[in-house]
């Protein structure tokens, strides 16, 4: 079993601590988000959330923050500022989908992370180009440019250590909209958003559906169906709370910004730092897809030694193996002079992986 901790004053809450989400509207304001047949995601975004909120506010010992609660514009670099003031266990950010073609229809959510396809490129592009409506925009995102793909995929996940939290979530969230609603299922993704890269605790993005697709943007504007998906949204933060906070303690794993990753074996030993572990494994993880991709596929770009694990919906890709970290940095550094840029060391210890960043930037 692994467990991702921070080294920080109080790792535990105190027992008065409220199971913290922060529901975040997207778009509003000067940002209408997409418009499609009389849709409005800005409008839609924000009846869903707040219909998701008014369920969340009857549950007790769980707060609920608001990023905007009327048609304002809030800048994308302040939504994250707001959960991570509050100390939020969850970050939430509700949005409606749309494509030029009018056929594709379905819910997806997305966690933090790297996607090359060039269908979730674009849904990148749309969720992050509210960018260019703030000011001073290039003081404030470092020259990043929504609209260029290279942007994207230089993005890296701040918190990597919540995405394991965040996939859970959003698998939860997923499962809620297909059992329950026969939604159509697009699956768990990740994917480089700027809502989601500088939260420190887990989050995910939801696409409620596509207001391109007429049938389903009358459905999402609709009492009705943001009713059924506020309440699917709902039940599943309710079940994730019920399994990552102790209700009669009142205590929870909080997520802080990360100093160290410690590992935790299934014999229940004591933690040990994982840059002083010597009896494992190193690869380096290449990237991850909710879909299969064959091992000896082109999209690995000539790389040999490639493996998978399958965890939470998503696949994982790793090229190489090694017991020496030198060896393993240079096996990082090869994967991205390929082009994967964001390529990082894992270890594996008792058949589990987790991220290594901390020796690599240690033994730099």
């Amino acid at each position: 079993m692994i467990l991702t901790l921070f080294l920080c004053s109080s790792v535990l809450s105190q027992n008065n601590k409220k199971f913290t989400v922060v529901l975040d509207a997207g778009h509003g304001g000067k940002d209408p988000g997409n418009t499609y047949h009389g849709f409005r995601e800005k409008e839609i975004a924000l009846k869903a959330t707040l219909k998701v909120g008014e369920i969340l506010e009857k549950e007790k010992d769980l707060k609920i923050i608001y990023t905007r609660t009327t048609d304002t514009f809030v800048e994308l670099v302040n939504r994250p500022k707001i959960a991570n003031k509050a100390k939020a266990d969850l970050y939430i950010s509700i949005h409606c989908n749309s494509v030029k073609n009018f056929t594709p229809n379905g819910t997806e959510t997305f966690v933090m992370g790297l996607s090359r396809s060039g269908m979730n490129l674009e849904v990148a592009k749309n969720e992050n180009s509210v960018i260019l409506l703030e000011n001073n925009f290039k003081e404030t995102y470092k020259g990043f440019n929504p609209n260029n793909s290279e942007s994207l995929l230089g993005l890296t996940l701040i918190q990597e250590e919540n995405l394991n939290n965040s996939i859970s979530l959003a698998t939860k969230i997923q499962d809620n909209f297909t059992h329950n609603l026969e939604r159509n299922s697009r699956g768990v993704k990740q994917q480089p958003l700027w809502v989601l890269d500088a939260v420190f605790m887990p989050g995910v993005l939801i696409e409620l559906g596509f207001l391109s697709n007429k049938v389903e943007g009358e459905f999402l504007n609709s009492d009705e169906g943001q009713n059924k998906m506020a309440m699917q949204i709902a039940n599943a933060i309710k079940s994730y709370k019920k399994e990552y906070f102790d209700d009669e303690k009142g205590i929870l794993i909080q997520s802080k910004p990360r100093e160290t990753v410690l590992i935790k074996s299934e014999t229940k030993e004591k933690f040990k730092s994982a840059d002083v572990l010597a009896d494992t494994i190193y690869k380096v993880q290449l990237f991850a897809s909710s879909k299969k991709i064959q091992l000896d596929s082109n999209k690995f770009k000539g790389l040999k030694n490639i493996s998978s694990t399958f965890d939470n919906n998503l696949y994982r890709y790793t090229y190489g193996e090694t017991n020496n970290i030198n060896e393993a940095k240079k096996m990082q550094i090869e994967a991205r002079k390929t082009g994967f840029l964001d390529a990082y060391i894992v270890l594996l210890k008792d058949g589990i992986s987790n991220k290594l960043n901390e020796v690599v930037n240690n033994n730099k």
